[in-house]
């Protein structure tokens, strides 16, 4: 559930590595095992392998990516010149081979010989480099073109904070989008205007600030000694909002974080200051969610095609009801459903808020009047929650998370520690859902959101998902 993508990134680099060390080794054997002449496929095919064989390669193995993580191979390098990073490729893999050589000295390995080391080696080290090149193109397309953007907020704007920015600025291929820059009028507030930045707000202006903006990340770069109880409160609202956080998180005593080194070269550590900061859980949680939700579509799609009908027929309008929502840190998407209600009905409902039964910024009613003859059906039986499937598969929301909030509820939210609920992303079901929904009042809706966040895990979620099926049976709390 962690914010960011970069810890996904470093690990799938480690699964590439492993998988060409094996390929290597395997194409090594096959070209220069029979001495003087390759080896042909059937002879490749019928070599012998023993359980001591396969323990040994498994030894080998892990030693080799063992020394690739001490030399630094899955560290950041997202500062750092392409060129270095090639040479950090080469030298660890040199040292690999050397291993490999010396280990076969040692225990008689007849098959690694040095021209066997030296071929595996060109082999696996070509690899590496090339898979990291074409990783690094690509990123770097997606991100000039706005893809997997993070949006940073830089608090302090000192010569430290204006370096950082400098750098941020001349490497898109990271991903980095400046907001802004907090501060107060200081005595170097002139020499920081000079250099063409400006700042987007003040202090006391910052909660107001991340309320109705994008923001991932916050790199605080203030002088914490002398800044630390005003620190200590960026800090707080941070969490609140649930906003990554790159400081030293042993300076200040947070509920929950996860401290990992900051991929920034010479940066400060990063805090993640909301959930689990888990990478494995939250890559499956993503391919479950491609894969349910790609399932689903096709399964339902004569449900699909007889439910459209229905509502084109049933009430003019569309078929469909979009709504702009709030997503992940607060962006915003269009999250489709089924038209349930009449095709004005976000016009009318300024007329019915005194008949609001919800407490809270958000609005329901029980006997809505807007709500169509088949739509109190579609929405007894969640059918108009479907086309969500749509979102989910386009990374927009999650099987399960907190139920995407319009742009109006949101902007009613009068408490900052209610809005951490949007720093994962949006989900058809989640516990109030599977709890009551409508029922539920909704203080006790947001403790139940913040509760999801703070206890995720992939079985939390698989509970959820099984407890959903009686719930939409049920249909308690269904408006």
């Amino acid at each position: 559930m962690m914010n960011g993508n970069w810890t996904i990134l470093k690990h799938m680099a480690k699964l590439y590595d492993l998988a060409m060390i094996v390929a290597s080794f395997v194409l090594a054997t096959f070209l220069l095992n029979t001495p003087g002449n390759a080896m042909s496929l059937k002879e490749f095919m019928a070599m012998r392998i023993t359980l001591g064989n396969v323990l040994l390669f498994g030894i080998l193995l892990l030693c080799w990516h063992n020394l690739f993580i001490l030399c630094g191979l899955y560290d950041s390098k997202r500062l750092t010149p392409r060129s270095s990073e090639i040479l950090g490729v080469c030298k660890a893999s040199i040292l690999a081979a050397l291993i490999l050589l010396l280990a076969a000295q040692l225990l008689h390995i007849q098959m690694v010989s040095s021209r066997f080391v030296t071929t595996m080696w060109v082999i696996c080290t070509s690899a590496m480099i090339a898979g990291r090149l074409v990783a690094g193109s690509i990123l770097l397309v997606l991100r000039r073109r706005g893809r997997n953007s993070r949006f940073m907020l830089i608090v302090g704007t000192n010569e430290r904070a204006i370096e950082f920015a400098r750098r941020i600025g001349t490497h898109p291929e990271l991903g980095y989008k400046i907001v802004g820059f907090v501060d107060d009028e200081w005595e170097g507030t002139a020499f920081f205007e000079a250099t063409g930045h400006t700042r987007c707000c003040s202090f006391a202006g910052l909660a107001e600030f991340l309320r109705h903006n994008v923001v991932d990340e916050a790199a605080i770069y203030l002088p914490l000694r002398s800044f630390y109880e005003h620190s200590a409160e960026l800090v707080t609202l941070c969490e609140h909002h649930g906003i990554v956080i790159r400081t030293d998180p042993r300076i200040f005593r947070l509920r929950s974080h996860d401290s990992t080194l900051v991929d920034l070269d010479e940066g400060p550590e990063m805090i993640t200051a909301g959930g689990p900061a888990s990478v494995l859980p939250g890559i499956v949680k993503r391919a479950i969610d491609c894969v349910v939700s790609a399932v689903l579509l096709l399964l339902l799609a004569p449900l699909f095609a007889v439910v459209s009908l229905l509502v084109k027929f049933s009430c003019e309008g569309p078929v469909f009801f979009r709504q702009t929502r709030v997503g992940l840190n607060k962006r915003l998407f269009t999250m489709y459903k089924f038209r349930t209600m009449i095709a004005d009905a976000e016009k009318v409902q300024d007329k019915l808020l005194a008949m609001n039964e919800m407490s809270g910024p958000v609005f329901k009613m029980k006997d809505d009047p807007r709500i169509t003859p088949l739509g109190k059906f579609l929405r007894k039986t969640s059918i108009d929650e479907l086309p969500q499937l749509f979102n989910v598969l386009m990374g927009e929301m999650s099987l399960v998370g907190p139920r995407a909030m319009s742009l109006r509820d949101y902007q009613l939210f009068d408490k900052d520690v209610h809005r951490r609920r949007f720093s994962v992303k949006p989900g058809i079901t989640c516990l109030w859902q599977v709890n009551g929904r409508s029922s539920i009042p909704f203080e006790q809706w947001m403790e139940l959101d913040l509760q999801y966040i703070d206890k995720w895990s992939l079985w939390l979620d698989l509970k959820i998902l099984a407890q959903t099926v009686p719930a939409v049976w049920r249909g308690t709390g269904a408006a």
